[in-house]
């Protein structure tokens, strides 16, 4: 077995990976930390910055875990990305979890200019409007990649993407599909108009329900839905920005749903309706 690289807690490298905790540091050398073999598969894998440039910096790991989990170390050296072993006492130290899988890697930060969101067209997006929980932010970036959306825009009153737990929740789907972050839901939502994407606001207290929605065809344009805060939904000023303010239908006796499935229901339901021979995204 490999001597572990880094043994001491006060090394500079750990030192400078912890202060990575704090928001401010993180915005500070625009880096963060993934933790977890499937964030940091992803990471080696899929993290490029606009420019070409990988967004892994370094990964650190376990003797043990560089062992379970040797194709991240044979794609990563195959990437030229400095592989690190580490003790279990220096990984801990590092990682924000209670119990941590052994392997992490120092990213820089990869958001995407709102500019070139807009640029791409996109047909499908998320936005997030004072969303709060970093958990609920990472699990939407998540449900948008597997929903197949063009991208995730992250408002000025929202959490920060990089937050660890919500790089966690997102499980590697940060490093898949566009976000921005730090725009302000008015600004978002009249650019998109401008780009042709019709917007809808989720709300309970839509006028208009996603089955009627889908029963009229009108999700196979381009779409971006924008998702409020966890506990009071969107504001009145935000709603009345978007061009249709739509509920999920509660069809069982469910007081709501909370903010991650809504987006799933939502999105899905815009990724079918693209699909389909009539939308934006079909081939017939």
């Amino acid at each position: 077995m490999e001597t572990p690289l880094l043994t001491s807690l006060r090394s500079p490298r750990v030192v400078a990976a912890r202060r990575l905790a704090k928001r401010n540091q993180r915005s500070k050398e625009r880096r963060f930390l993934a933790e977890g073999p499937q964030a940091v598969r992803e990471a080696v894998a899929f993290g490029r910055l606009a420019g070409g440039e990988h967004a892994v910096v370094e990964v650190y790991l376990t003797q043990e875990a560089a062992e379970r989990h040797a194709e991240i170390v044979t794609t990563a050296r195959a990437e030229g990305l400095p592989v690190l072993t580490a003790t279990e006492e220096v990984i801990a130290e590092i990682c924000d979890t209670v119990t941590p899988q052994g392997i992490v890697a120092l990213c820089r930060f990869i958001d995407t200019p709102f500019e070139q969101v807009l640029a791409a067209r996109p047909k499908l997006v998320a936005v997030l409007a004072h969303v709060r929980d970093p958990g609920n932010a990472g699990t939407v970036l998540r449900t948008a990649d597997a929903a197949g959306a063009d991208a995730v825009v992250l408002t000025d009153a929202s959490v920060d993407p990089y937050n660890p737990k919500a790089v966690r929740a997102s499980v590697g789907s940060l490093f898949h599909l566009p976000f921005a972050t730090g725009v302000p839901v008015e600004e978002a939502v009249a650019r998109l108009r401008e780009a042709g994407v019709r917007v809808l606001a989720a709300d309970g207290a839509g006028q208009r329900d996603l089955d009627q929605e889908l029963d009229e065809g009108t999700l196979e344009g381009p779409c971006a839905w924008v998702f409020g805060n966890e506990a009071w939904g969107l504001p009145e000023e935000t709603r009345e920005l978007a061009d249709e303010v739509v509920r999920v239908p509660i069809h069982g006796h469910a007081e709501s749903l909370n903010l991650a499935t809504a987006a799933a229901v939502c999105l899905y339901a815009s990724a079918r309706a693209q699909r389909s021979p009539g939308g934006c995204r079909g081939t017939a």
